[in-house]
């Protein structure tokens, strides 16, 4: 389990600094203790809390491809990541860990969105496109790894806990009746609703 949290803006540069995503990030350290880490540029910002599972000793993320304008923050494990790998390297893909994280970046590189087809394994995570300014945010097909965003003052911001992004001022605390009336119903919300109003959960198997 690691953390995961990120602001995009949706309509140009972005008054992102270094410790808004630092607040966000250290707000759930609980699910990432082992190391922490930050990619900030005038469009965007990834922050990473990381669990130290596979490649220890170099797989801190944000992770970037090899001329850096593509940076994954990642929570997840890719099961089939060394076959992956040994497909990839064939095509000229050059990888400066041995986790399964810089290997989700380069499928993305080689396949865009398509690459989802090819993964075996829980994920939430978010690609960030420096060059073409494209944040590409999904999460696995059953739904295990949780990812939740909101539009807020020109931007879009996720996170692997709503708490996260309650550490940004200027989103709103408000809970959703219509989600507080689907809890007593359902005993959970639908459709992407979370109980607070304007913060939206990701739908398993959708980008």
């Amino acid at each position: 389990m690691c953390g995961i949290a990120g602001i995009c803006g949706l309509n140009g540069p972005c008054d992102i600094s270094v410790k808004q995503l630092q607040k966000m990030v250290g707000i759930v350290r609980h699910r990432g203790p082992d190391e922490a880490g930050i990619y900030v540029d005038d469009w965007a910002g990834l922050g990473h809390a990381r669990l130290s599972i596979i490649d220890l000793s170099s797989g801190i993320q944000p992770i970037h491809n090899e001329d850096r304008t593509l940076w994954i923050t990642y929570n997840g494990e890719i099961f089939n990541y060394p076959e992956l790998r040994r497909q990839l390297e064939p095509a000229g893909h050059r990888f400066y860990t041995t986790s399964d994280t810089e290997v989700l970046l380069h499928m993305y590189e080689q396949y865009g969105p398509d690459c989802l087809q090819q993964l075996n394994g829980q994920f939430a995570f978010a690609v960030w496109d420096s060059r073409k300014r494209e944040l590409f945010a999904a999460r696995d097909h059953v739904g295990i790894l949780p990812l939740y965003y909101t539009l807020a003052h020109g931007a879009f911001m996720f996170a692997s806990e709503i708490k996260s992004i309650f550490v940004n001022e200027g989103v709103p605390r408000r809970f959703d009746p219509i989600a507080m009336d689907q809890i007593f119903t359902f005993w959970t919300t639908l459709g992407g609703r979370t109980a607070f109003e304007g913060i939206n959960e990701l739908r398993r198997g959708t980008t």
